[in-house]
């Protein structure tokens, strides 16, 4: 549903029933176009979600945690040392515009006034500005004295409210009954180009309730008659949109409040997971593109090296035909005693030097070609280990499902110096949490990052099970045992999930390896959730995430 007036209407007014009274307690901007109000209602503390950007522009509650900057933007500071602790006197929407305004009374130990904080819901024009006596004090997106606008928004100047539309207000009932007249093919079209605040979804829904003979009063009644009977309605498990009346097949809410909440805290859900996975997704494949070049380099190097030997021979033959060479000379063959059958091998000369001279600078050659090669093989199974580690984070991101699954990633890239973090005052848990998984009376692990499954691999027993993908970058996945037998039942599910959270998700018959925990090892200095192992068997399954034994132990 589009925040147009017809849906701030109904906003407005459980905005109002529900906040008039309540105290600000708390303001925090997560992001640029996000404001954040804690508000103590008398009750309970309500969280106000004022989001003003031009793809999702709302106001709206949310009971969803949002990341606070380490330093507040100018304009959240001006919102608390006016807003801070102020009572909300009244919420009103103006003229059936998309505007929103909240009047307050701020009271301090020294003076009293009152404040107006407006939101404009308006697209990529939404913003919010605070007002006293008609005054703007500040906006959270302002204009320079150059621009060429019609409106004017920073501090001192009065506020003027968005150039209204020309168009017919919905309670205006003759005007509604002249243009209604009018003959047009579409019915839904012409009522969101003639009538105020009415957005095409909206008008469309008005003509699927009441038909292409749609009238005056039926337009009047949609707007402020009829009750409204929200809901959320979804497309392929996902959020498609939310209504102030019913729709087919669409979960029923309350209130409107309540339906927008649960349709944005999902949206937003979701959006913030493909964001955060795809930001993970560059910085990986940036490192990674860098790593390639690197092994590119580092081959061409040792393709330079493979003719060492040859460097060295002709070194050595310039020595033992060093009788017949003379200074001057640019090339000479020289018989390759090497060579079974003695053919002769052309050795390129300088000019400039002796023939000792011409030896020593092939045997420097040979001597720095043999220092390189060395250094450049080391430098090979790094760079070969660093991209192979990076194909272990790539398979916990590609297997990531929720926001909780990439923090860690996002922190071990982090760590990497491959990703900037900005630093907020978010607390984060120590230990987030493994998947669990209960079978059969075991508890069963699972790890979601390699700082996961590092963390998970050093916290077990000796004799807990421990299960890895072989040839896969899998998740360290562990049987809790308690000293028990683990069942060929219970294995084979935790080789199941395990395969499940790997690079092999989409295949069948994947090999997992098994052992106890005493047979895995960490080799020093080695990356993130790293090991060796040893005294393992082998099962082949087909991936199964088993989410049905997921929560509590009941099994």
């Amino acid at each position: 549903m589009p925040q147009d007036a017809f849906t701030l209407r109904h906003i407005a007014c459980e905005l109002k029933d529900l906040l008039v009274g309540g105290k600000i307690s708390r303001i925090v901007q997560p992001s640029r176009d996000l404001l954040t109000f804690i508000i103590y209602t008398g009750k309970r503390n309500v969280k106000l979600e004022a989001c003003l950007s031009a793809r999702s522009a709302r106001l709206s509650l949310t009971q969803s945690e949002s990341a606070v900057p380490v330093t507040a933007p100018n304009f959240c500071m001006l919102l608390r040392k006016h807003l801070q602790n102020a009572q909300i006197t009244d919420i009103v929407q103006p003229d059936f515009e998309r505007i929103i305004y909240f009047d307050f009374k701020c009271v301090s130990d020294f003076s009293s006034s009152y404040m107006r904080l407006y939101f404009e819901i308006m697209g990529k024009y939404s913003n919010a500005v605070l007002c006293e006596n008609g005054v703007i004090i500040g906006a959270l997106k302002t204009t320079e004295l150059g621009e060429n606008t019609r409106r004017v928004l920073f501090g001192g100047v009065k506020y003027v409210p968005p150039e209204p539309q020309d168009k017919i207000p919905p309670s205006d009932i003759c005007g509604l009954e002249e243009i209604m007249r009018i003959p047009t093919p579409d019915k839904a079209k012409f009522i969101c180009e003639r009538i105020k605040g009415i957005a095409y979804s909206t008008a469309r829904d008005m003509v699927q309730t009441y038909g292409e003979g749609i009238t005056a009063q039926n337009v009047y009644d949609y707007v402020y008659t009829i009750p409204p009977s929200p809901c959320v309605t979804y497309m392929n498990g996902s959020p498609d949109d939310f209504k102030v009346r019913s729709a087919a097949g669409g979960e029923s809410y309350n209130s409107v409040i309540e339906a927008q909440t649960a349709f944005y805290d999902r949206l937003t859900a979701e959006r913030s997971f493909a964001d955060k996975k795809a930001k993970l997704e560059n910085a990986l494949a940036s490192a990674v593109k860098k790593a390639e070049k690197r092994l590119a380099s580092i081959n061409a190097k040792l393709g330079e090296c493979l003719g060492a030997e040859e460097v060295k021979l002709k070194g050595e033959l310039i020595t033992a035909n060093i009788y017949a060479v003379e200074r001057g000379m640019t090339e000479f063959y020289a018989v390759n005693y090497y060579d079974p059958d003695c053919g002769k091998i052309k050795i390129e000369l300088d000019r400039a030097l002796t023939p000792s001279q011409n030896a020593q600078k092939y045997f420097k050659r040979y001597a720095k070609l043999k220092r390189t090669k060395i250094s450049v093989t080391e430098q090979l199974a790094e760079t070969q280990l660093k991209l192979d580690y990076y194909s272990s984070i790539r398979a916990h991101i590609c297997t990531a499902e929720s926001l909780s699954d990439l923090e860690e990633t996002e922190e071990e890239l982090s760590g990497l110096g491959l990703l900037k973090i900005r630093e907020t005052k978010k607390k984060k848990s120590a230990d987030p949490p493994y998947r669990v998984y209960y079978k059969d009376g075991f508890r069963i692990l699972a790890g979601r990052s390699n700082l996961q499954n590092e963390r998970l691999t050093k916290s077990l027993s000796p004799h807990d099970m421990w299960l890895h993908t072989q040839k896969y970058h899998s998740s360290h996945v562990a049987v809790i045992t308690d000293g028990r037998e683990v069942p060929d039942s219970v294995l084979a599910c935790a080789a199941q999930i395990c395969a499940y959270y790997s690079d092999g998700r989409a295949g069948t018959k994947i090999p997992v390896d098994y052992t106890k925990k005493k047979f895995v090892k960490k080799p020093p200095k080695s990356d993130a959730g790293f090991v060796i192992y040893t005294d393992y068997g082998t099962v082949l399954v087909d991936p199964d995430s088993h989410t049905e034994l997921t929560g509590k132990e009941n099994e």
